[in-house]
Parts: C-alpha cells; structure tokens; sequence
C-alpha cells in the first residue's frame, strides 16, 4: 500500500488526474496544517456512503479540491487501509440549505493508484452525478421548475431576469435566438434591464414554440408582482397537443 503521509504522492495523483479529465481544473492542496480548509471541506463533500463513511472513522490529514470552470469541484482524499484514493464531489457553497432539499448525494468513489484508469472511472461514473446534481441544486436556488418537451417555464428572478430550463435542443435555440443567455449550469437567461425588450422576446418566443405545439408559461415567486409591460401568464396546459431531504451536515 502507497504511505498515506507522504503528502506529494496524494498531490502527484491529483495532477494527473485533473490533467485526464475532461474540461480544464485547477488544484488546490490542503496539507495537514489547513485546519481550517480541511475541516471545512469536510463539512462539504457531497456524500453520505463509502466516504462519508471513511471520513466518519478518518479524520482528514489531507486533500487537493479539483474545480473546473462550471464551478463543479471534486476533492481527492486518501483512501486509509486500501492502495488508493477516495474521490467526491464538493458541495457548492454559494447557495442556501434549502437548495439541496429533496436532491441526492452524488455521492463519491474508491479509485486504484492509477491516475488515468481513476480518470476514466471518475469521468463514466462520478462526473456524470455530479453535474447532474449540481443542475438540479442551482435551477432550485433561482427557483426554476424544469420545463416538459411541451412546454417551456420562465421564471422571474429578483434582479428582473426571466429564467429557463428548456428540455428540448429545439426549446433551447428558440430560447438563444430571442436574448436568453445559457448559463454553465443549463439555466437560459433573459435580462431585464430593458423590460420592453423583455416582453417583444417573450411574445415572439411564445408564438414559435406555440408554432411546435410547446406551451409557454410564466412563473412568479410568492410575493413578486411581473413587470406590467409583459404579457400575462398563457394557462398552463399545452397548446396545440396534448435521499436526504437535504444536506445534513
């Protein structure tokens, strides 16, 4: 078995990993004097199995957090016992508890001491959970519900933006040809800074989907009245066819 304390071995994993998997990663290692990162980062690995179980008994000594562009982040650990590493996904902190409600743990891995096939494994297995996971927590932070292939939700923001999650390549380029903005995590936004732009976007993204039989709805949050330049909201049927309940710790 590889000696644990030797923190370089831990870290020369992690580049190599981070190098094989797909998108571009930064690393960061916390060696055993970040208390304080490693306690934190604790507290946010997203798993509640194997490594929630291996951090219950091991306490962390040391860990490098890999994080790409879309804000996803996984965090190599030492697997103690076992010639290996533990890799799990790192709970965004940018978003309230509430979040989380009702979306399971993409929960985490045990890989070999061979960087490109743990590459391989964490790219067919873990990635995929992860980035699902993540989309799933951000359209419930911007209090987006998923649209149908029948119809499309646009959802009021705070800021006066209008936001989407099309279930449809089709939805989704109608969505871009009218202003909306894709974001990392698949949400589709519309500024509001202009909100006569706004509505002219709205009307004419609602007549092409209507055009394909995908109903169009507006969604507003318990409180917040739309700005009176829009349309109202279309009824909600179609037109033209017919874990944890949150993170604990």
């Amino acid at each position: 078995m590889h000696d644990h304390e030797n923190s370089e071995h831990l870290a020369s994993f992690a580049d190599v990993l981070a190098g094989e998997l797909p998108g571009t990663w930064t690393r960061a290692h916390h060696r055993p004097e970040d208390k304080d990162d490693l306690a934190e980062l604790t507290n946010r690995v997203w798993d509640l199995d194997l490594v929630a179980e291996s951090l219950a008994g091991h306490p962390l000594r040391q860990a490098v957090v890999l994080t790409r562009r879309d804000g996803a982040r996984l965090a190599v650990l030492d697997h103690p016992g076992y010639d290996g590493f533990l890799v799990a996904a790192v709970a965004p902190d940018d978003l309230p508890p509430e979040a989380f409600r009702g979306i399971r743990e993409p929960d985490g891995i045990a890989v070999g001491d061979d960087p490109f096939r743990s590459a391989e494994l964490v790219t067919g297995d873990l990635l995929p959970r992860v980035e699902t996971a993540l989309a799933r927590v951000r359209h419930h932070a911007a209090g987006v519900r998923p649209s149908r292939p029948d119809r499309v939700v646009l959802t009021w923001q705070p800021d006066g933006d209008l936001a989407a999650s099309p279930a449809t390549e089709e939805a989704a380029d109608i969505l871009a040809a009218h202003g909306f903005v894709r974001e990392e995590s698949g949400i589709h936004r519309l500024s509001g800074d202009d909100t006569a732009v706004q509505a002219r976007a709205v009307r004419a993204l609602g007549t092409r989907l209507e055009a394909l039989g995908i109903a169009t709805a507006l969604q507003h949050p318990p409180g917040r009245m739309p700005p009176s330049t829009l349309p109202p909201a279309p009824a909600p049927a179609p037109v033209g066819r017919g874990a944890q309940s949150a993170r604990g710790r």
